[in-house]
């Protein structure tokens, strides 16, 4: 077994109530109570989740003193800047705020830092380079500032105001903007737009804009349609990897319609060069589109990304979506590269008895790529992991954690060590001098000794129920498929079958038949299932548990049930 197994304990009373109340399977009621829903009318918003259901934009704390601030601007004439990120969730934040802003008659333009020049967020270096660009009196921080006390007092002092649209967590004390739109500080208890990441809340403001607006006289605001902008909103939420529940699942929900229809001539071109031709999913965003709109900003600056999606037609974009394409090869060559290199030290001297932290830094490393790295590098050896790089006295690191510790607060104990440090329980961001790697590599294993217990280093496999061959129906799956879209916060159906045995030979798939197609029997029926990235490892033999995801797999115009295989184990 690659996982602990963690199967959701079985609730017939509940899943017979919920099952009739809303005329549901028991298997699909069963899932809904994995996911945290125990009545009726939760779940019926759940499964059919529509745009009417958005809550008011201004419940937002501080979202009426932005509006009122740039209806000021507005009316004075004054020019204004978007100050972005150059991640997907950033790009696609200001790409919706400019193209919106501009059509209700705003003087706008945009900025996005440079990685490697000018660091993460709204810097000081970052500001003054836009500042010296675009002069402006008012600056809108989108997917950043909320920790950044000294550059918005240092802007407050040369006469700029500043909006910080953002959904990181918050400085204490917190910066002094004109408005900070920041779904982390409403109550715990108002769930629904409190996991919404920036360019789901620039949607938000886009929506409180026109309601303004109509009420104020706003020339356009009446018949000003928000719904060809929801492809950003998914494309940036699912990317950012927030929950897909609550208001985000029905932008998404919204967004993924608008993605497969959409005439954005920059995502079309993306579309074609990342070589979607069937329907677009999570999968396709979070695989294929978002990597290479990421791409450029790892390597450099994302200025190229946010042409492409403001692109007008498909002679601008054709170009710029062949460029992403070759940044992205390059940026995977890099990764690779680091990767392997990184890999190969640390399986040379790793103790899995003694190394509960993994820190690994060299010089040069990219640190575009470091964050990507050191996911793949957790997901081999599954501990908490830090990859630093970078040249000169200060080099920078990203970190992936595992189950049970919390990367963030570890790096607090470490603060003497650290030049700066931020990020959240599962991910966090480093800046450190070459010479404190290895005393920072002692004190988080230190840590972690005193926290994380054996069976924690061993991932866990959450599993939704048992089934048997029978349960798995296309009509089944098609009702399973209410659930997406799937993700953080809703997982994909993950299922388990008890004593499968082989009904013929499996067959051994791929160029370098690194995969495996099997047809498994409980004794009731044959199911088609496959195994992905196998290689040389062992298959399963004689008859064993089998954890895995239900799928349509469609072929040659026909669907068909089959199951990607998660683990097995011996029945």
């Amino acid at each position: 077994m690659k996982y602990r197994w963690s199967i959701a304990p079985s609730q017939p009373a509940l899943t017979s109530f919920l099952s009739r109340e809303l005329k549901i399977s028991p298997l699909l009621a069963q899932c809904l109570l994995n996911r945290g829903f125990s009545e009726p009318e939760p779940i019926a918003r759940f499964l059919e989740p529509r745009l009417k259901s958005l809550a008011d934009p201004f419940l937002i704390p501080n979202m009426r003193d932005a509006v009122e601030r740039l209806f000021a601007a507005r009316e004075r004439g004054e020019a204004m800047v978007v100050f972005g990120d150059y991640d997907v969730d950033g790009v696609t934040s200001t790409t919706l705020l400019v193209e919106i802003l501009r059509a209700l008659g705003w003087k706008v333009d945009s900025y996005l830092p440079h990685r490697m020049e000018e660091g993460y967020g709204l810097s000081q270096s970052g500001v003054e380079n836009c500042l010296a660009k675009f002069p402006a009196k008012l600056l809108l921080a989108v997917d950043c500032g909320s920790t950044a006390v000294d550059t918005i007092r240092w802007l407050n002092d040369r006469g700029v105001d500043v909006i910080v649209l953002d959904h990181h967590q918050v400085s204490s004390p917190a910066p002094a903007a004109r408005a900070l739109v920041n779904p982390q500080l409403t109550p715990a208890a108002s769930p629904a737009f409190r996991e919404l990441c920036s360019v789901g809340l620039a949607f938000k403001l886009a929506h409180a804009i026109l309601k303004y607006g109509r009420s104020a006289g706003l020339p356009g605001a009446d018949t000003f349609d928000l719904r060809p902008y929801l492809d950003l909103v998914a494309l940036g939420t699912i990317a950012d990897l927030v929950p897909l529940t609550g208001e985000n699942r029905i932008l998404v929900s919204a967004g993924i319609e608008r993605l497969n229809t959409t005439q954005r001539p920059g995502l079309v071109a993306l579309k074609e060069v990342a070589g979607i031709e069937g329907e677009v999913g999570g999968y396709e965003v979070g695989f294929q589109l978002a990597p290479r709109l990421n791409a450029a900003g790892r390597l450099e600056t994302a200025e190229d990304s946010l042409r492409l999606l403001l692109a007008r037609d498909r002679a601008e974009a054709e170009p710029i979506a062949q460029s992403l394409d070759s940044q992205n090869r390059e940026r995977q060559k890099i990764e690779r590269s680091i990767a392997d290199e990184a890999i190969g030290a640390i399986r040379a001297r790793f103790n899995p008895e003694k190394d509960h932290v993994i820190v690994e830094g060299q010089l040069m490393w990219h640190i575009g790529v470091v964050g990507i790295v050191a996911s793949r590098v957790m997901q081999e050896f599954y501990r908490p992991t830090l990859i630093i790089g970078g040249e000169g006295d200060e080099w920078r690191g990203s970190g992936r954690s595992i189950e049970g510790f919390d990367l963030a607060a570890a790096l607090r104990e470490c603060d003497e060590l650290l030049i700066r440090h931020g990020g959240h329980a599962m991910a966090a961001g480093v800046t450190i001098r070459p010479d404190q790697i290895d005393p920072l590599r002692a004190r988080l294993n230190d840590l972690a000794r005193r926290t994380l217990k054996p069976e924690q280093f061993q991932p866990s496999l959450r599993l939704d129920a048992e089934v048997t061959s029978s349960d798995l129906t296309l009509e089944r799956l098609r009702e399973l498929q209410r659930l997406e879209q799937t993700g953080m916060g809703n997982p994909a159906v993950r299922l388990v079958m008890r004593g499968v045995s082989h009904a013929k030979p499996l067959l051994r798939m791929g160029a370098e038949k690194k995969h495996a197609k099997l047809w498994l029997t409980d004794g009731r029926r044959t199911v088609e299932a496959v195994l992905w990235n196998v290689g040389d490892g062992a298959l399963p033999v004689g008859r064993f548990d089998v954890a895995f995801v239900p799928q349509v797999n469609e072929f040659n115009g026909s669907k068909t049930v089959q199951l990607k295989v998660l683990d097995w184990c011996a029945a």
